[in-house]
């Protein structure tokens, strides 16, 4: 019998609420009405499935390569394909290229044949004009890694063919999954690398130095051809958390080396020049496509902080004078899309790189470095919370230094530069007072305005303005009337003789 409960004021039936597979346990309706335990077990078959079927695939278009190169071997002699033939061959076989990478490992009696039919493809496809079935012009980049790619490959014959097979098939496959979103695009990526991996060491049997170093040339290849399409998607918030961690640095730019108690002193010219290389090679990270390369840029300016540090202390650095510094060069440095080559990396780096080795723990360092800048407060640099808050908004400077403490050896122009900061400074502050005081001048303008304008029309409204009717101006009693004659003449004055 169906056991019922009351929640919420809703009947629920208990037995709906088990577990699909019927193990007793309860269901998630995530998980598609599956408990936990149940809910791996299927995840499990399916991605089994999955990657049976890509196997299939794989063994599908390796069949079609082979047939290809067969029968173009046969052709060799006839007459040469001409362009309507060429176009005709390629879409027949979707857009796939005759020349396999079948063609590299074929015995050295096939040389000259494969030397000829290379050429006659070669001399085909220059004369082709642009076809619209190819989705991108691959860059002068891409072109460059796929070469040294597949002479790369060709040391390690029939492995490094399946390496160029499995390359292709992955490539492929992601390019019908852009609909994605990037975690799983990277647990894709993550997979593909442990595949490979684990089939150079166990069917090919290959020895772990070159499995490492296949692998690295594997994560070139195809972060590569992937970059543009994976590298600060938009589909995510990188691009966001980029700028907002540029604005804190930027903001952060009055930051000296005593407060994070960098043990650097950039008067010595080679300690500087140290510094320089450091703050090039982070900020040179941007420039990579491959997660390796960044991860190299990384430990280059890692060292160059380990060098710095020892050139000052006349001693070898330790870890916790690293961090300190390496906070310091990333401030200074303030590098482009920060975040986004973090989690680029991140996602898609290759994991045994990433995890073991200098690299991962320069990497490591970093991360931390970032958060450190991410929450930096008063306390983190001994500082009150009233200095802190004035030097973030710019009112003042703790780089600024009074002119009277300056060393008898340091030059005249340090000198003078801060006095016209101290100048400067002097004109921000008098300059704040005078728009303050006339913002002040003009709301009291405006408030006088406003009340004399409602005392006007107050009096207005109490005694309002009667204009009477202009009246006729009378005539002058001697003046000539020429309107009525009938009037009598005006009197004239009379002289009496006495």
């Amino acid at each position: 019998m169906n056991l019922k409960s009351e929640r919420r004021g809703i009947h629920v039936d208990q037995s709906e609420l088990l577990c699909k597979k019927g193990c007793g346990y309860y269901g998630n309706p995530a998980w598609q009405g599956f408990c936990s335990k149940c809910w791996r077990e299927e995840y499990h078959k399916a991605r089994q499935k999955q990657i049976q079927e890509d196997w299939e695939l794989a063994e599908r278009l390796q069949r079609e390569e082979e047939e290809a190169y067969a029968s173009s071997q046969s052709t060799q002699g006839a007459q040469s394909l001409t362009f309507s033939k060429f176009e005709e061959k390629k879409t027949n076989e979707k857009t796939r290229k005759v020349t396999t990478v079948k063609k590299f490992f074929t015995a050295s009696s096939r040389a000259g044949a494969k030397k000829a039919l290379a050429g006659k493809l070669k001399e085909i496809q220059e004369a082709k004009a642009p076809s619209p079935s190819i989705h991108r012009q691959a860059s002068i980049e891409t072109d460059r890694v796929s070469k040294e790619f597949i002479e790369f490959i060709r040391t390690y014959q029939k492995p490094g063919q399946d390496i160029y097979k499995q390359c292709k098939l992955f490539l492929d496959t992601m390019s019908h999954k852009r609909d994605l979103s990037i975690e799983e695009q990277s647990e894709c990526a993550q997979d593909f690398y442990q595949n490979v991996a684990d089939r150079l060491q166990t069917r090919w049997k290959v020895p772990p130095e070159k499995v490492e170093k296949a692998m690295d040339e594997v994560e070139k290849y195809i972060m590569t051809r992937q970059y543009k399409y994976v590298f600060c998607p938009e589909t995510t918030d990188d691009e966001k958390k980029d700028l907002a961690v540029q604005k804190r640095i930027r903001a952060l730019h009055w930051v000296t080396p005593q407060m994070l108690c960098v043990p650097v002193s950039e008067e010595i010219p080679e300690v500087s020049d140290m510094v320089v290389k450091a703050i090039t090679d982070i900020i040179e990270m941007d420039s990579k496509r491959v997660p390796r390369d960044k991860l190299a840029c990384i430990t280059k300016c890692s060292k160059h902080i380990f060098n710095a540090i020892k050139i000052t202390k006349n001693e070898p650095a330790s870890a916790d004078d690293f961090l300190p510094t390496l906070i310091y060069i990333v401030l200074k440095g303030n590098p482009p899309r920060l975040q986004s080559n973090i989690q680029y990396i991140t996602r898609f780096c290759n994991p045994s790189r990433l995890m073991t080795g200098e690299d991962g723990y320069y990497f490591t360092n970093l991360c931390c470095a970032v958060a450190f800048i991410e929450k930096l407060d008063a306390q983190s640099l001994n500082l009150s919370q009233e200095d802190f808050d004035r030097f973030m908004t710019g009112q003042t400077s703790p780089k600024k230094q009074e002119s009277d403490s300056f060393s008898p050896d340091v030059c005249l122009g340090v000198k003078q530069m801060c006095k016209s900061l101290d100048l400067l400074s002097q004109l921000n502050e008098r300059q704040e007072r005078i728009v303050s005081e006339a913002k002040k001048l003009e709301k009291d303008l405006i408030d006088w305005t406003d009340g004399i304008t409602k005392e006007v029309e107050d009096i207005v409204e109490k005694y309002p303005l009667e204009i009477k009717a202009k009246s006729q101006a009378l005539a002058a009693i001697d003046s000539e009337n020429v309107e009525n004659d009938k009037l009598p003449p005006p009197l004239q004055p009379q002289v009496y003789a006495g």
